[in-house]
This record gives C-alpha cells, structure tokens and sequence, in this order.
C-alpha cells in the first residue's frame, strides 16, 4: 500500500472534493439549463399545434383522410426537422403521424399533460410522452380538432424530436468537445500540481517538527540541549507552527533543567540520608555502650560513676532527639505541605523573649546578648511560632561561633513598609567561598567551633524555607575572623 504524506493527503482530498462538487455543479446547471431551454422552446412553440389547426383544412373541421394528413405531416418535418407531428383520438390513440411505422413506438400517448398544457399554459415546461422513446418525456405543442363542436382527437407536436437528438448527439462527439474534455483534464491535473506544492510548502514545519519530536524520541527523551540544537524556529514568526516549535524548544528546556534539579535532587537527598545514618549512629551507639556497661557492671562501678554515666547517656539521647527532630522538620518543610498562620503581633516582645531564653547561656559563655533597639512597638504580619523558631536557630549558631567576651546583637531596623530583623554576631566569621553553601543541609564551615552537643548542620537550612514561606530570604554578611550577619525582612503593620 502506497503511503502518502499528510500535504499529499490534503491536496488529493481537496482535488477529490473539488472534482465532486464541480461534478455536481455541472449536473445541476445542465439540468437548470435544460429546463430553462425546454421552457423557452415550449413557450415559443406553444401555439404552434393551434395554428396548425386552424390553418389546415384537413384538420379545421375534423380530420378523416389520415393518408393526408400523414403527407402534410412528412411536409412540415421537411420545413422544421425539429419536429414530429401526431394525430391523436380523443382517447390519446396515435392514428397518423410523420414517420416510418417501425419508428413510432408507442400506440397510445397519456392526455394528461395535453389537457395540462391546454388549460395551464403558464405553468412551462410541461412534459409529454414521446411516441418514438418509450418511458422518455419532452416538451411539446398541442391543439384540440373539433368537428360540428365535438371533439375528435388532438394535435400532438414533439418539440426536438429524434433528428434533433442525432444531431445533438453529433455535436458532442465532435472535436471541439473533445478539446474541452481534454482541457478540463488539464486543468485538474495542474491544479493538483499547484496544490500538492502549496501545501508542501505549507506544511514544511509541520514536517519539521515532526521530524524533531522523532529525534527527541530516538534519543530517549532525556538528552540535553544538544539533541534539538539542529532545528532552528523563528519565534517571531506570523506561522503559527513556527512558533508552536519555539515553544516546544522553551518546554524541552524546561523538562530538561527539571531533570537535572531532579537528579541532583536525589544525589543530594543520598548523600545527605548517607551523612545523617553516620550521624545518628553515633550518639545511639555511644547511648548503647554507655546503657550496656550500667547493665553489665552495675555492682563494680561507683555511685559517681553511674551517675555520670547516666549524664552522658542522657546527653546522647538528647542529641539524638534533637537530630531527630530536625530531619523530621526538614523534611516537612520540603514536602511543600506547611501551613502558615499569620497574624500582627508587636515584634519587640518576641525579640526579647527569644534572647531571654539564651540570656543564661550567654552569661555562661561571657557573651554580651543584647536587643536593639531595647524599646519599640512596631508591629508585623508573620507566623510567630516560626519566626521564633528562626530566631532560634540564629542566635544559637551566632553563640556557638562567638568567643568569650564577644558579642551577640539581635537588631530591629524599621522602615517605611518592612521591618530589617538581623543577628549579628563578634564570632569567627565565614570564608568568602562559603558563605554560599552555609544554607545547604549537612554542610558545615570549616572554622567550626565544636561543642559537646551533636550538630547536623540543618539548623540554617530550615530557617531559610522558614523565611521563604513568609514571601522573604536571609541574607548573610561575614568577614573572616571579624563576625556574622544574618539578616531578613518582615512586612511592618501600620497601626
């Protein structure tokens, strides 16, 4: 089976359709033209058979001598061969007529449309019986023969008798009907020509596309840019596939760069489900060592042994459960199912109440914590319960990283519109090629203070998407061996 392309497809189709409804708007107008010519024949013929008969002596007092009526008719065929003459009773029986016997077919000719054409002569064309052509009706003339007021037969013409039809006939087997046979073929055939170009041409991006959606499918869906780099689509182009290709570039790019951030996604995820198993291996083993020596040797060691034993288990544990904790929030946080309740609150009191919490251990440490400014009543539209937990993780990574005798700041800069909240620290400070991976989990700064507390180094990257939930980012500023600045907006709320 011969396969076509879709151009090719089209351009038969409309060809097809083209030569049906030619077809039938050529079988239309020859009828309409042949009704129309009947029409206009009749109507011009249509007293014919009257004149006749009141010219005719034979037939203007009644017609009895059929042998001379028959000469009279062969006479008129002879003037107008576009006629036939009959002589019919009153019952439509053919008595005499213009023709050889073996030509005249019929011995009786339906009155019906006679007395039709006699009493409604407007109403044209009105067909009749053709004696000669059983089963095949055309137009003619008719006129009554009255004898004394008594009707003896009828008058019956044929317009366009069977010379005429020969001849007709003749005319369309001729050369000049072939030439235009000829011609209409011709014509067709160029037409295909010209349309099988046109819609090749139209549909060339079309074939091109899909011919680039082949190639995109041969190399497996998940090739990089280079895979589509050959097809080259005018974006601003009036066709509509031209761009409808742009496009289709736009979203490979896209499903690609997703593909990408997916895998590194999941690279990533491994790595860190890898680094955080070492993690909580750690105190959990530490939690067992310890649980099991308190099991094993219980009658050796003294009270204060066991008593810090149980200290030490007691801090493993905690550590695992703060670990715990924060893989759980992490995870949460990146399922995109968190839920924000956002209400205005003055902030002032949560920025004291966060260092608060810390004021015991800054003391501890010989580190200045302090809220500036001390008093102001501006009020913000944020979730509390994570803007505290934000704060929190702050202020204890700035803690850690500061020195005895430094200096923890929790700032509050107010302007028109937002609130700047940052926690500045005298601490370590950062390296300038880290500062842009600190917020990535797991990851932790080479200059690291170590404590006795266990660190994933998540703390950073759950304050971030804790931030970028409520519409804003942390930004953070760091000078080696000098301090730290975190820092992030809060819509202010005018009162």
């Amino acid at each position: 089976m011969i396969s076509l392309r879709f151009y090719q497809q089209l351009a038969i189709t409309l060809v097809a359709l083209f030569i049906a409804f030619f077809a039938v708007f050529l079988f239309w107008l020859s009828d309409l033209h042949e009704m129309t010519k009947s029409e206009a024949e009749q109507k011009l013929h249509l007293q014919l058979a009257e004149h006749l008969v009141s010219d005719s002596p034979l037939l203007k007092t009644g017609a009895y001598d059929y042998e001379a009526l028959s000469n009279l008719f062969h006479t008129l065929m002879v003037l107008g061969p576009n006629f036939e003459f009959y002589y019919l009773d009153s019952t439509g029986k053919v008595l005499t007529y213009s023709a050889p016997p073996e030509k005249v077919k019929r011995t009786h000719v339906d009155l019906a449309p006679i007395k039709t054409l006699l009493s409604e002569p407007s109403h044209l064309p009105v067909l009749g019986d053709d004696p000669r052509n059983p089963g095949k009706n055309k137009i003619f003339s008719a006129a009554p023969v009255m004898n004394n007021g008594t009707l003896q037969g009828y008058l019956y013409v044929i317009i366009g008798g069977e010379i005429h039809d020969s001849i007709w006939e003749n005319l369309i087997q001729n050369q000049t009907m072939k030439e235009v046979v000829a011609v209409g073929i011709t014509s067709v055939a160029f037409l295909l020509v010209v349309l099988l170009l046109l819609f090749r041409w139209f549909t060339l991006p079309i074939q091109k596309l899909t011919n680039e959606m082949e190639t995109l499918r041969d190399n497996g869906f998940n090739q990089g840019p280079h895979t589509w780099e050959q097809f080259d689509w005018d974006e601003g182009s009036r066709n509509e596939v031209e761009r409808l290709g742009g496009i289709f570039h736009e979203m490979l790019d896209q499903i690609h760069s997703q593909f990408e951030t997916l895998k590194n996604l999941d690279d990533h995820r491994r790595t860190l489900l890898a680094d955080l198993s070492h993690d909580l291996r750690t105190p959990l083993a530490n939690l067992q060592g310890y649980i099991e020596t308190l099991s094993l040797n219980s009658d050796k060691l003294s009270e204060e042994e066991k008593s810090r034993f149980i200290d030490i288990s007691l801090r493993n544990a905690r550590n695992l459960k703060r670990l715990i904790d924060q893989i759980f929030e992490l995870a949460y946080l990146e399922s995109g199912q968190v839920k924000l309740y956002l209400e205005t609150f003055p902030l002032g009191e949560l920025l004291h109440d966060v260092a608060a919490k810390f004021d015991l251990k800054a003391r501890d440490r010989n580190i200045g914590l302090q809220v500036v400014p001390e008093k102001f009543n501006s009020l913000v539209y944020a979730d509390i319960e994570k803007l505290e937990r934000v704060l929190t993780n702050l202020i204890e990574n700035a803690l850690r990283h500061t020195p005895e005798y430094g200096q923890v700041l929790l700032k509050a800069d107010v302007t028109e519109n937002k609130i700047r909240v940052s926690v500045e620290d005298t601490g370590v400070g950062i390296s300038k090629n880290e500062v842009a991976f600190i917020f990535d989990a797991r990851y932790q700064a080479s200059n690291t203070k170590p404590d006795r507390n266990l660190h994933a180094g998540l703390g950073l990257a759950i304050s971030r998407k804790l931030i970028k939930l409520q519409d804003s980012d942390i930004v953070v500023e760091s000078r080696l061996g000098q301090g730290t600045c975190f820092t992030f907006d809060l819509k202010r709320v005018i009162a």
